[in-house]
């Protein structure tokens, strides 16, 4: 495949990137070297293998969910910017 101009604005429309013209033939340039990398993958042989769904055997070991002690209100309204009574004052956030 070819970077041809039409690809490259094709692709600045999509991104919403606007591209200067001294910039183009530099940047098409690039994008013809990833495509020509990316397509020396489809000359590997990869007859018997496997895909691989995770690199490793390794598996995620989390720590058990068990409530614990928690802080008083008293505690809780204390870190609070505002409080009153029992209840955390917040600045107002609708408006009519």
């Amino acid at each position: 495949m070819e970077i041809t101009d039409e690809i490259l604005q094709k692709l600045a429309d999509l991104s919403k990137l606007e591209i200067p013209v001294s910039r183009r033939e530099v940047l098409k340039a690039d994008l013809q070297r990833m495509l020509d990398f990316v397509g020396q993958l489809q000359t590997v042989d990869v007859d018997g293998v496997a895909p691989l769904i995770h690199l490793t055997d390794a598996v995620n070991r989390l720590a058990p969910d068990e409530p614990g002690p928690g802080l008083s209100w008293p505690e809780l309204l204390s870190q609070a910017p505002a409080a009153e009574n029992v209840y955390f004052r917040v600045p107002k956030v609708v408006h009519k």
